[in-house]
């Protein structure tokens, strides 16, 4: 029985007025999901959204955003989620001693995971996985990234989101690399999701549609 015969027949629970729950594409399912913790994870949200954390049928959080991570921000993402959190600790413009800080705090306030962006080195990826006992999450956006080095440094997952070639460099990463965990962004439709899914990746970050797309939508109802 495949994984989408599986989800559909789920016994199913919705309440009078929390039954408008933002779903992440079926195609996403097809993956192998990776297991951390005992925890099976195929689909991560990519959003800081509370309200659509909170709203979503996403196995984990993927709060990952363009500035420079604060603790005020995860601890409300990691308290008010349903679902396990993996917080970007930097990697970019923050680089160095404060990822290493940022990351012990993160996994203290209980984050699953942490992330770190493309630009970060290969010294400072092991420092943070000297210092935490959750696992480090490296985003790969390129095929010239050494990814020998960035494993051999203590990343234990890639995050691979290089835009409309995910898909292939996903391929050329598990043709090298057949074991190691691969999350990659699954793109807008359920074909890109697909494809990427059958490129070799084990779970799919999925980018919901703003809150704004989200309230045109029911106002056309409502009109």
């Amino acid at each position: 029985m495949n994984n989408e015969t599986n989800k559909s027949k789920a016994p199913v629970f919705e309440s009078r007025l929390r039954h408008n729950i933002l779903r992440v594409p079926e195609e996403a399912y097809a993956c192998s999901g990776i297991s951390i913790f005992g925890r099976c994870l195929k689909t991560f949200i990519f959003s800081t959204d509370i309200a659509i954390i909170r709203n979503c049928d996403a196995d984990a959080v993927f709060a990952v955003y363009p500035f420079t991570p604060q603790i005020a921000i995860s601890e409300s993402i990691i308290k008010n989620s349903y679902i396990p959190v993996f917080c970007g600790v930097g990697g970019g413009t923050t680089q160095g001693a404060r990822t290493v800080s940022l990351a012990k705090d993160v996994e203290a306030q209980g984050a699953m995971g942490v992330v770190l962006n493309a630009p970060v080195s290969d010294e400072n990826v092991r420092k943070v996985a000297d210092s935490v006992d959750i696992p480090v999450i490296i985003t790969v956006v390129s095929e010239e990234t050494d990814i020998s080095e960035r494993l051999d440094a203590g990343a234990a997952i890639l995050n691979v989101a290089a835009a409309d070639k995910t898909s292939d460099l996903v391929k050329k990463i598990r043709e090298k690399y057949p074991e190691v965990p691969i999350i990659a962004t699954g793109g807008p439709t359920g074909d890109t999701i697909r494809k990427t899914v059958e490129a070799g990746a084990n779970a799919i970050t999925y980018t919901p549609p703003s809150t704004k797309e989200l309230f045109s939508l029911l106002m056309k109802k409502y009109r």
